[in-house]
């Protein structure tokens, strides 16, 4: 088949706006949905008594409920026209899932780090997720509306400028291009922010394997055993789980260890031969449920401790995947194992991957993917920028989201000829983002009032931790 020329692929791109005008992204769409059976139906499926607590880390703020709402968005956003330009997309790029971690040369980068949501879609989704996040950020920040409006503007035309340069890239230089903390400092860091991200890394540094043992663990003499901290962290056969009885069924007698040896059986074969290699160095220790985030609360994640012949530890998440909300609205090709789709998904979006990507079936015929706990994990607290540190973050996020975007896509061509050079594209999106925020407060009261009538049982840590205290 004869390649496209440059010229052909430039003109694909603005063909797009035909039917889908830079316009007409500032628009929300005629919503008529209601935000709890959207809600109640991503709970289908989770542990019955972590759902509580999922809705409980949700009713925090509006902030927090947008980060548990990735299917309300993605419901509205197949509402509404889209560009047509669909590519490998994370499926819930909002603020919070950008962050540092270690690549296999032990290098910190910034990059995407949740795939959970990973699928085939139109760019601007993710777009419109990461802008949508900056406004409710902003709000809950008490920051003006101006200010929201300017970190939407900052966001999307870095990532315009950024998608102008990857247009220019050969597909090794794309390959290759990695966001390091150097890098981004230079970039989007005054001299007083850099110090504050270096005091961050140095953190993040200290964020290792090692450390997480001495932390979670106790030794026996001749066995590790991981710690109970209920509700985030317990033996699922131990006096402290929240399963149900039915629910503890795959783990009872030695069910538990056969389980895992099969699972891992199948996770070695999804790995290359030098990775099966390093991972023979490990034995099993413990293995525990662990509550992560906010919209996976409920779902089924587990954490495998291993040690080497040293004693030194390699701890790996092996975590569930349901089938992305994005593929729910927005028809790609059907999903064989949706382990697989967020692996793959990560390794084409990520400029460095976690060399531990996997994954394998699970009891009941669910889907888990498996990587390492936290390696030199950078992640954002937002509560503690200012507008200036908001601001660069923003510029990095619209940086990071076009890296990948070119390099999943190989379309930093058609991309960047459909958004142009003007600010048509990022005013549009600053206008969706304002109008989305609002959407996002009100079905934030709607979610209020279901708790507070008892039409959805909220509960918070610390409500639940108590229910462990003697």
């Amino acid at each position: 088949m004869k390649a496209s020329t440059i010229a052909e692929r430039e003109a694909r791109g603005r063909a797009a706006r035909e039917h889908s005008k830079r316009s007409s992204h500032r628009t929300v769409g005629e919503l008529h949905r209601n935000p709890i059976e959207l809600l109640k139906q991503s709970s289908e499926g989770r542990v019955e008594r972590l759902v509580p607590l999922r809705y409980g880390r949700m009713s925090v703020s509006p902030f927090t409920f947008f980060r548990g709402t990735a299917i309300i968005q993605a419901h509205d956003l197949s509402r509404v026209p889209d560009t047509g330009l669909t590519m490998p997309i994370c499926g819930d790029g909002h603020l919070m899932n950008f962050g540092g971690f270690a690549t296999p040369e032990r290098q910190l980068v910034f990059d995407l780090n949740d795939f959970d949501e990973v699928a085939t879609g139109p760019f601007e989704w993710d777009l419109k997720r990461l802008t949508a996040s900056l406004v409710v950020a902003a709000r809950h920040m008490r920051l003006s509306r101006g200010a929201a409006e300017n970190l939407v503007m900052t966001a999307v035309t870095e990532y315009r400028d950024r998608m102008t340069q990857y247009a220019q890239c050969g597909a090794l230089e794309l390959w290759y291009d990695r966001i390091t903390f150097d890098r981004m400092a230079e970039t989007a860091l005054t001299p007083e922010r850099r110090r504050i991200v270096r005091r961050g890394m140095e953190k993040a540094a200290s964020r290792t394997h090692e450390n997480l043992l001495e932390k979670m663990a106790e030794h026996d003499g001749d066995h590790w055993t991981i710690r109970d901290a209920p509700p985030a962290l317990f033996h699922v056969l131990g006096a402290n789980t929240l399963f149900t009885p039915e629910e503890t069924e795959a783990f009872r007698g030695h069910n538990w260890r056969k389980m895992l040896e099969r699972m891992w059986g199948e996770y070695l074969k999804t790995m290359s031969h030098d990775r099966r290699e390093l991972l023979s160095h490990f034995t099993v220790q413990d293995i525990v449920f662990k509550v992560v985030g906010v919209g996976s609360v409920g779902t089924r994640c587990m954490v495998v401790l291993n040690v080497d012949h040293m004693g030194k530890p390699l701890f790996l998440q092996l975590k569930e995947a349901r089938p992305s909300v994005v593929a729910q609205y927005y028809k790609s090709a059907p999903v064989k194992h949706e382990g697989e789709r967020v692996v793959q998904g990560q390794r084409m979006l990520q400029a460095a991957s976690d060399i531990f990507l996997g994954w394998a079936n699970g009891p009941l015929g669910r889907h888990f993917y498996f990587r390492q706990l936290r390696d030199m994990k950078l992640s954002a607290n937002i509560e503690l920028f200012d507008t200036d540190l908001l601001e660069g973050y923003a510029k990095l996020c619209g940086w990071i989201m076009a890296r990948a975007h070119a390099k999943a896509s190989g379309q930093a061509i058609e991309v960047s000829a459909y958004i142009g050079r003007g600010d048509q594209f990022a005013e549009s999106l600053a206008a969706y983002a304002a109008s989305y925020a609002d959407q996002v407060e009100r079905d934030y009261d709607v979610f209020l009032k279901a708790c507070r009538s008892g039409e959805l049982e909220a509960r918070t840590d610390e409500d639940m931790a108590a229910d462990f205290r003697v």
